[in-house]
């Protein structure tokens, strides 16, 4: 009789100080990150989180399979206060891994999308932008035969995007493609048709700050292209002082001089590939161009745009936008 008291304590004792490990908060104070990698035997796992300070006992932590459900999930976990083991545990099968959440702005172009990435902590922006010229083949689909692929510019879609620290450039890239995929379903973009769409979008996107004012200026771009005048946009001029490295922060006559394909001042049609990545209210301008007879336009003090159909009448909206900057 004794020997069956002495058991049953030591079973509560046992029972008490398990209860004690798996509810009783305990944890890192400062930011802590774990990395599971896929099929990592739970026994592995417990020993990561013990060395790491996020449990106090692995043993614990593996019993804790016989009373919680679900399977404990791969990827990367932040630990920064001291949390219950049923807690950590129940992260873990849920998923629960840290992102960190980037921005991408409509008008973004890859140099901008490339310097977020950075600044997030994502990864270097050089490697990001190597990729991004690199993985032309994720928008094959749209090619054009005549405009060659050279980087994935156009097709990485605003929105906010989830990414773990050590995401590849290629997935982050992957991930901002399918978002353009799903926005090209809905716009019923598609073929080498697609991309001159793009092109167009980009351009509008640039250009217009003022969201109504989109497809007038769509409309101003469709018309010179139907006359063979060149579109005469600034923003492709700075583009291609982007992609030659000597952007200086203005346009210099250098800059109207370059003989790049992207300086639209010089080389009628639309440049070889877009300048930036559009959103949503930009494509649809590019594809339903407001009907007019308009051929310029030029920013006001206030933003807006003035239209013009005749040159003179364009001569006379540049210098009443030169005297309200003067005054």
């Amino acid at each position: 009789m004794k020997f069956f008291l002495t058991l049953l304590l030591l079973l509560l004792i046992a029972a008490g100080v398990a209860y004690w490990l798996v509810t009783t908060p305990f944890g890192p104070t400062t930011e802590t990150f774990v990395e599971i990698a896929p099929h990592t035997p739970t026994a592995d796992m417990a020993s990561q989180l013990e060395k790491a300070g996020v449990i106090r006992n692995r043993y614990a932590f593996e019993g804790l399979r016989l009373i919680e459900k679900g399977t404990l999930k791969a990827g990367e976990y932040r630990f920064d206060h001291p949390v219950p083991m049923t807690e950590v545990y129940r992260r873990i099968v849920h998923g629960d891994i840290y992102t960190i959440g980037i921005t991408i702005p409509e008008g973004y172009n890859i140099f901008d999308i490339a310097q977020a990435i950075q600044d997030a902590g994502l990864g270097q922006r050089d490697d990001f932008l190597a990729a991004a010229r690199r993985h032309t083949e994720l928008i094959a689909e749209w090619a054009d035969p005549q405009h060659p692929l050279v980087s994935l510019e156009g097709f990485l879609f605003p929105d906010t995007y989830h990414f773990a620290r050590h995401t590849p450039a290629g997935t982050i890239l992957t991930a901002m493609v399918h978002r353009f995929r799903q926005a090209a379903q809905q716009l019923n973009l598609q073929g080498p048709e697609a991309y001159r769409t793009v092109i167009t979008a980009s351009l509008i996107e640039k250009e217009v700050a003022v969201g109504a004012e989109r497809p007038l200026v769509s409309g101003v771009f469709q018309n010179r292209l139907a006359k063979n005048i060149p579109l005469a946009t600034d923003p492709t001029v700075i583009y291609a002082a982007l992609l030659d490295n000597r952007w200086r922060g203005t346009i210099f006559a250098s800059d109207l001089a370059s003989p790049s394909p992207y300086n639209t001042y010089k080389h009628p049609g639309l440049p070889p590939g877009p300048i930036c990545n559009p959103g949503m209210a930009s494509f649809q301008a590019a594809l339903h161009p407001a009907q007019t007879d308009y051929l310029y336009f030029v920013s006001d003090a206030a933003g807006h745009s003035r239209f013009a159909a005749s040159l003179k009448e364009h001569n006379q909206n540049v210098q009443s936008y030169r005297h309200a900057q003067q005054h």
